[in-house]
C-alpha cells in the first residue's frame, strides 16, 4: 500500500531533485492542486506515488534513465515450470464443432508441453473479463538466472540508452531477440491458437541445428488466446461485449490491458497478430495513411520483408482456389490501393512498434468458419476450412521465426535506432525507394510524419481544468511507459508559467510516439483517403478532460522527478457544505455511491452537486478511494437529486461507461420490451441501439408512452435515439445524418448554464455524426458544432452528392434537450460521448443528462 504520507514527505524531502534529462529515480509526494490542501489523507485517485530508487543495472545502466518501473524480470533461468490449473470441461465451447482446442483442454496440453524438455515456460499474464486466465509461453533455449539477469539487463539498456546499445557489440552477438505472437483476440477466429500449440511442441522437440539457432538467439513469446472469453462463446467480443483489437491506446479491457504489460516487459521486435477471414491470406504491411507517430522507415523495411516470407510459406503449401478454396496470398501495400491502413493505434500490430517493435502483421486466415458459415456449413467442411487456416497460420508463424533467426543482428538494430531517434530528439525520415531500399513502390501517398514536440506539461493547480482527470491521464501514460516527471519547484517554459506539481513530459525519450499519440490533437486525414477502415482520431489530450500543454521549442530547465504513479488528488473541506462538481465519471460515480447511500445531495445552479456536511465521512471514503475534490461552498442547491435507474438499450461499451459512472443499469431492447416490462424500476430510458418504437407491440407501446407521459425521462443518442424520439412525438426536433463513414475530434460550443454541457470541454467525439434541425419552441441547444470547419482530428468528408461534411454541420445542434407535450424530459445527442468507453472527458454529458429532470 505504499509508506504513510509524511513518510513520504519526510522520504522526498531528503531526495536530490535534478533537472530533467538526466532523472532522478526517487519518488515525488504530492502537491495540492487548485482545491488548496488535503486534511484527508488519500491513497489513490491519481493514485499514490510510493516509488524508490532503483538498484543500479550495472555500470553501463549508470547512464541510463530510469524509465517508468523497476527491473521488469521476475528472476529465476528458464525454463521456469508453472503448474496450470485446468478449468472444468465445457462441452459447449464452440472450438469443439470445429475440431480444434476447447479452452478447457489448454490448461492440460501445455502442462504436458513443459514436460517434453527444457524449452518451454508458461505463465499466467492474466484475467479475461470473465475470469479466465490468459496463458503466455516462453519459448528458447535454457537460461540460468544469471543469464536470464544479463538478458534483462541488455533489453533495459536497449530502451533507456539505446545511443550507448548501438555501440555495445556484446548486445549484438549475445542479446535474445524476442518474437511476440498474439493468437485469437478475436474469440471467433479461433485458429491461431492450435497453429500455437503445434508450433511450440514442434519448437520442443526439434533437433536440428535451425532450431538450435533459433532459440539460443531469441525468445518467443506465445499468447496462446488472447480472448478466451470469446473463444468459448464463438463471439468476437469478450465477456464484456468489447472487440479488444479496438481497445489499445484506451486500455478499457483487461485483456487489452495483458497484452500491453507483455509488450512493455518483453519488448518484442517482431511480432505476429493471428486474425480471419480474408481470402487471400492478408499479410500486412498496410496501405496508407500510416500512423504519423512511427519510425515508418525501420518499420516498412522489416514488415515488408518479413511479409514476402510469409507469402512464400503461405503460397508454398500449395493451396489453389479451384482445389482448396484458398486464394493467393495478399499484401495490402504492395496490392491494394487503400483501405485497410495502420493509421489509429487501436489494433494491436499498431500498438507494438510504439513498445519497439519494427515489423508487426496483422494475418488474416482465408476460409471464414465464423457467424453464418458456422451455424450453416456442414461440420465436415468447417473443420476442412479450419484445418487449411491453422496450417497457413503455423506457415505464418515459421517464416516470421526463419526471419528474425536469419536478421536477428539487423532486428536488434532497428529496435535501437528506434529508441535512440526518440531519446535524441531526432526527426523521422520519410520513407522512399532510397531511405527504405528493397521496397518497390514507395510514392508520396506513404509519407506520413509529424514533428514532435519539445514536451507536454499537464499544469498542477488553477491553470488544470480537473486535477481528478489529469491524474488519470498521467497514470495511463505511465501504464503505457511513456516517461512523465513531476516538478518540485515552479519553473517556466515557452513563456507560461507552472507551478510545482506540475507534470512534464519530455518528448525526448525513447517511447515518444506513444505518448505523442496519447497526448497530441491528432490530425484531419479526410483529404488523404476515400475511406478508412476503422476510427482516424483518438486525443486524450483533448478528450480525457485535463488540461494538456503543448510546448513546442524550447530547452527544458524543469528541476523534475519520475513518476510511477500520479500524486493523489482527492481532497475533502474541513467545514460546512461541501461541493462536488459533475465533469468526470469519478465525480458521477461519488454522487451515485452518496445518492445509494441515502444521502441528500442537490443539485446547484451551476450544476454541481451539494453534499450536506453531514456526509463528509462518505466523502473523504470517496476522495480517497476516487480522487474526487469536495470543496466548501455556500451554495444551498435547488433540487433534490435521487438515485437514477436507467433502463438501457445500448452498445456493450455505453453499458460499460454508464456502470463506469456508478448507474443502476437494467439492459433492455426490443425483444425486452415486447415481452413485458416493469417500468416502475427505471427513471429514465437511455436509447442508442436495439429500441425500435415501431417494433413495438401494442402493448409495449402503450407502456412505453405511459412511462413517459408519468414523469419517465428520455435520453437519445445518435439516429436510433432520434428515431424514438420522434416515433413517440416527444421533441420537435429533426435530425440530420452526417456521412457514416465520419469520425473523430470535433470541436463544440456549449451553452453556457446547461445542466448537461455547462463548463463541458470544446472538444468531443463522433461517429456517424448527427445534428439537429426544425427546433419547436422550447427545445434548448445544449451544444453545438464549432463555426468552420469543427473536426480537428479524424475522417469526415461530405457525401458524394456533397451533404453530409463538416461543413453541413458547423454551427448546428449537436445536442440538444426540452419537455415534451406529454410531459417528458428528453435530451438528445448527436455525439458519441461514451464511444467504446474512450472519451472519458465527455462521460460527464451523457451522465448529467440522465440525472436532470
Amino acid at each position: 500500500m505504499g509508506l504513510p504520507r509524511p513518510v513520504l514527505i519526510a522520504t522526498a524531502a531528503l531526495a536530490g531533485a535534478v533537472l530533467l534529462a538526466p532523472v532522478s529515480a526517487t519518488a515525488v509526494p504530492g502537491a495540492p492542486g487548485r482545491d488548496g490542501p488535503r486534511p484527508h489523507p488519500v491513497r489513490e485517485g491519481g493514485g499514490r506515488d510510493t516509488s524508490v530508487a532503483k538498484a543500479p543495472l550495472s555500470a553501463t545502466a549508470n547512464a541510463l534513465r530510469a524509465g517508468t518501473g523497476a527491473t521488469r524480470g521476475r528472476g529465476g533461468g528458464y525454463p521456469r515450470r508453472t503448474v496450470l490449473d485446468a478449468p472444468p470441461v465445457n462441452p459447449a465451447d464452440k472450438s469443439i464443432k470445429l475440431g480444434l482446442a476447447p479452452y478447457h483442454s489448454l490448461a492440460p496440453r501445455l502442462n504436458a508441453l513443459q514436460k517434453l524438455g527444457d524449452r518451454v515456460s508458461v505463465e499466467v499474464a492474466g484475467h479475461s473479463a470473465g475470469g479466465h486466465e490468459l496463458y503466455l509461453v516462453t519459448v528458447t533455449a535454457p537460461e540460468s538466472a544469471r543469464q536470464a539477469r544479463e538478458q534483462e539487463r541488455m533489453r533495459e539498456i536497449i530502451e533507456n540508452s539505446p545511443a550507448l546499445a548501438a555501440k555495445d557489440g556484446h548486445i549484438r552477438s549475445a542479446y535474445k531477440a524476442p518474437v511476440f505472437i498474439n493468437n485469437n483476440i478475436h474469440g471467433n477466429e479461433w485458429e491461431g491458437t492450435d497453429a500455437a500449440l503445434k508450433l511450440i511442441e514442434r519448437l520442443a522437440k526439434a533437433k536440428d541445428g535451425k532450431t538450435a539457432e533459433l532459440l539460443a538467439g531469441n525468445r518467443i513469446y506465445l499468447n496462446v488466446t488472447a480472448n478466451p472469453d470469446g473463444r468459448i462463446a464463438g463471439t468476437r467480443t469478450n465477456a464484456n461485449g468489447f472487440d479488444l483489437n479496438r481497445d489499445f491506446i484506451t486500455g478499457s479491457q483487461p485483456e487489452a490491458r495483458a497484452i500491453r504489460q507483455i509488450a512493455i516487459d518483453k519488448q518484442p521486435a517482431v511480432m505476429l497478430d493471428l486474425h480471419g477471414y480474408v481470402n487471400g491470406t492478408l499479410i500486412e504491411p498496410t496501405t496508407p495513411p500510416h500512423g504519423e507517430n512511427y519510425e515508418y522507415d525501420l518499420f516498412l523495411k522489416n514488415a515488408y520483408a518479413n511479409a514476402l516470407g510469409m507469402e512464400k510459406a503461405v503460397n508454398g503449401l500449395g493451396y489453389t482456389p479451384a482445389k482448396d478454396g484458398v486464394e493467393p496470398a495478399v499484401i495490402p501495400f504492395r496490392d491494394q490501393k487503400e483501405g485497410w491502413d495502420d493509421w489509429p493505434p487501436i489494433f494491436t500490430p499498431q500498438y507494438m512498434p510504439f513498445q519497439g517493435a519494427i515489423a508487426s502483421h496483422t494475418i488474416e486466415f482465408p476460409l471464414t468458419v465464423n457467424n453464418d458459415a458456422y451455424d450453416t456449413l456442414p461440420v465436415a467442411e468447417l473443420r476442412r476450412s479450419a484445418a487449411i487456416n491453422t496450417a497457413i497460420a503455423g506457415a505464418a508463424m515459421r517464416a516470421t521465426l526463419d526471419y528474425t533467426r536469419t536478421h536477428r543482428t539487423s532486428v536488434i538494430a532497428d529496435q535501437i535506432e528506434t529508441f535512440r531517434r526518440g531519446a535524441a530528439g531526432e526527426a523521422q525520415r520519410p520513407v522512399s525507394e532510397k531511405t527504405v531500399p528493397g521496397v518497390p513502390g514507395i510514392g508520396p501517398e506513404d509519407v506520413y510524419t509529424t514533428v514532435f514536440p519539445r514536451a507536454y506539461v499537464i499544469p498542477a493547480g488553477r491553470g488544470q481544468r480537473s486535477a481528478t482527470a489529469a491524474a488519470r491521464l498521467v497514470d495511463h501514460l505511465v501504464a503505457n511507459d511513456v516517461r512523465v516527471e513531476r516538478a518540485v519547484a515552479p519553473f517556466r517554459l515557452a513563456g507560461r508559467a507552472y507551478p510545482a506539481g506540475s507534470y512534464v513530459v519530455d518528448m525526448h525519450q525513447p517511447k515518444r510516439g506513444i505518448a505523442n499519440v496519447i497526448l497530441a490533437e491528432g490530425r484531419d486525414i479526410s483529404a488523404d483517403a476515400s475511406m478508412m477502415y476503422d476510427i482516424s482520431g483518438w486525443s486524450l489530450g483533448l478528450l480525457w478532460g485535463a488540461t494538456v500543454d503543448k510546448v513546442t521549442r524550447g530547452g527544458l530547465s524543469v528541476v523534475g522527478r519520475p513518476v510511477h504513479a500520479a500524486a493523489p488528488t482527492g481532497y475533502v473541506a474541513p467545514h460546512g457544505d461541501l461541493r462536488l462538481r459533475l465533469d468526470d465519471p469519478k465525480e458521477l460515480a461519488s454522487l451515485n455511491s452518496l445518492l445509494a447511500q441515502g444521502v441528500r445531495v442537490r443539485r446547484a445552479v451551476d450544476g454541481s452537486a451539494v453534499v450536506p456536511g453531514s456526509a463528509r465521512g462518505a466523502a473523504g471514503v470517496l476522495a480517497d478511494r476516487l480522487g474526487v475534490v469536495f470543496s466548501a461552498t455556500k451554495q444551498r442547491g435547488t433540487a433534490l437529486l435521487k438515485r437514477t435507474r436507467v433502463a438501457a438499450a445500448v452498445t456493450p461499451g455505453e453499458l460499460f461507461g454508464l456502470r463506469e459512472m456508478g448507474f443502476e443499469v437494467q439492459p433492455v431492447s426490443t425483444a425486452t420490451l415486447n415481452a413485458g416490462y416493469d417500468w416502475s424500476k427505471a427513471d429514465v430510458l437511455y436509447v442508442s441501439s436495439g429500441l425500435e418504437y415501431g417494433k413495438l407491440n401494442p402493448a409495449a407501446r402503450g407502456a412505453l408512452d405511459a412511462f413517459l407521459a408519468g414523469g419517465g425521462r428520455l435520453v437519445g443518442l445518435g439516429p436510433e435515439g432520434a428515431a424514438l424520439n420522434s416515433a413517440a412525438g416527444l421533441l420537435a426536433a429533426k435530425p440530420v445524418a452526417g456521412n457514416g463513414d465520419a469520425n473523430g475530434v470535433v470541436r463544440v460550443v456549449n451553452a453556457a448554464g446547461s445542466p448537461v454541457t455547462g463548463g463541458a470541454l470544446a472538444h468531443t467525439f463522433v461517429y456517424s455524426p448527427l445534428w439537429f434541425t426544425g427546433l419547436g419552441a422550447g427545445v434548448r441547444v445544449e451544444q453545438s458544432y464549432a463555426t468552420g470547419n469543427p473536426l480537428v482530428a479524424g475522417h469526415w468528408r461530405a457525401a458524394e452528392d456533397g451533404t453530409g461534411g463538416p461543413k453541413d454541420a458547423a454551427g448546428k445542434a449537436s445536442v440538444v434537450s426540452g419537455r415534451s407535450a406529454k410531459g417528458a424530459h428528453v435530451v438528445l445527442f448527436g455525439t458519441e460521448p461514451l464511444f467504446r468507453d474512450h472519451p472519458k472527458g465527455v462521460f460527464a454529458q451523457v451522465g448529467r443528462a440522465l440525472i436532470t429532470r
